[in-house]
Order: C-alpha cells, then structure tokens, then sequence
C-alpha cells in the first residue's frame, strides 16, 4: 500500500522541545545568534525556563536537522546554512516564506532533473498493473478538480506511480523524502485559475505516453508538464509579494 502523507490541515501538537527548537531556529535564520554559536543546554535552560532534559532534547532536534553540531566536550555551533536537511518538514515549517519560495524554485530545478527521465523509465518498463493504477488516479484526478486538497494528494500518488515504475530504489527515496516541498509547491500552482484542468490534461498526455510505451514521449510530456508548472509557481509567487 502507498503511503498516505499527513494532512497539511491536521491538527499539529508540538513537543517543549520542538518549541524550543522551533524559536532557535527562526532566531538563528534572522540573525539573532551570533554566528557560528548555538546556545548550550544550560543557556537554553536558562533562557526558556526549561529543565535540563528538554533543552538536551531540543539539541538533539536541531543536530538531526543538521542545524547544529554537537560535540562531547565542544561547544554546539551552527552549521552552515547550506547543509541544513531541507527536506524535513520540520524545517520548512519553521522556515520564513521568502525562504520557502526559495527552496521551492530549487525544488522545480531538482524535479526537472529527474522526472522526465523518470517517465522515460516508466515508459520501457510500466506493467499492465501500473498502467492500470495510473489510469485510476487520471480519473480521479479528472473528478477532484473542484477539491485542490484532495486533488493534491491524487497528483502526488500519480507521480509516485511512475517513480515505482521506474524500478529505482534509490530515486523511489529521493522523490519520497521530497514530499513535503512538492505539496508546498503543489498547493501554489492549484491556486491558478484553471489550474487543476490544465494539470489533469498534462497527466493525460504523461499516461497516453507510457501506454504507447513511448520513453522519448513520456519524456516530453513530463518535461512539459514541470515547465508549465514552474511558470505558475513563478507567477504566483510575484502576485503575494
């Protein structure tokens, strides 16, 4: 069974320490921090009233973002913002949105990289099953284009499906752990007019591309596809400066 992503509309309850995690990291984007110096686990303490225990935790949480570095014996220091995980949806969450807008036109460029030749994959490899599958989520996509919500979660299934076509592991994770910036980036460009129409359309013409098992087609259509998509992203984003 595929796996469901969260809903971006459920109810989130946070932990003390990712709280705490959360304020240091917006204070660290903003220049807050001096640089290259995290708080330590008595500073924090000390700063958010906090026992010992969660403020340990709550370095724990920017370490695994590799937010921080900890060291037994060192100071904490922050890591270059470079190397921070950018795909975990704790930190897009926390992100300020000129940031976000960012990481989602990085995301395109990343898309634009692997799909098309995902799709190519698809094409030479997609069993009757698969085909089976996407033609499944086409039509629901066709019937949900008055529900962006719930038409976001077809598309992501759609795409995921011809990444499983595909028959990479390694290219199943990468896409995967990209998730949680497709929906961010998906939830701009359903918000164009007619948007939702002229998305079901291109998928169709991804879909009639790996029935006519075609990988130069489906290469095309995929590409097509992602460059109308960053126009919008694009658009969109200059009309809410």
């Amino acid at each position: 069974m595929p796996r469901r992503q969260e809903s971006p509309d459920a109810v989130k309850v946070r932990t003390l320490p990712v709280q705490v995690a959360a304020h240091l990291t917006r204070r660290i984007v903003s220049g807050g921090i001096e640089e290259g110096r995290a708080p330590s686990e008595l500073e924090i303490s000390q700063e958010f009233g906090v026992s010992r225990v969660v403020a340990r935790e709550t370095l724990k949480i920017l370490a695994s973002l590799d937010i921080v570095d900890i060291a037994q014996g060192r100071r904490v220091v922050v890591r270059p913002r470079a190397e921070w995980d950018y795909l975990s949806p704790l930190l897009i969450e926390w992100l300020p949105t000129e940031i976000v807008a960012e990481l989602l036109q990085e995301l395109h460029q990343t898309r634009v990289l692997l799909e098309p030749e995902l799709a190519a994959m698809a094409a030479a490899g997609a069993t009757g099953a698969t085909l089976g599958r996407l033609k499944g989520e086409l039509d629901r996509m066709a019937a949900l284009e008055a529900d962006p919500d719930a038409y976001l979660e077809v598309d992501h299934e759609f795409h995921m499906e011809i990444c499983r076509a595909a028959d990479n592991r390694i290219l199943d994770r990468i896409m995967y752990s990209a998730r949680w910036l497709g929906t961010a980036s998906r939830r701009v460009t359903n918000e164009a007019p007619a948007g939702l129409h002229r998305a079901t359309a291109e998928h169709a013409e991804i879909y009639e591309a790996l029935v006519a098992r075609d990988p130069e087609g489906a290469r095309a259509a995929m590409r097509r596809h992602l460059s109308n998509n960053y126009s919008t992203l694009l658009a969109e984003q200059r009309s809410k400066r």
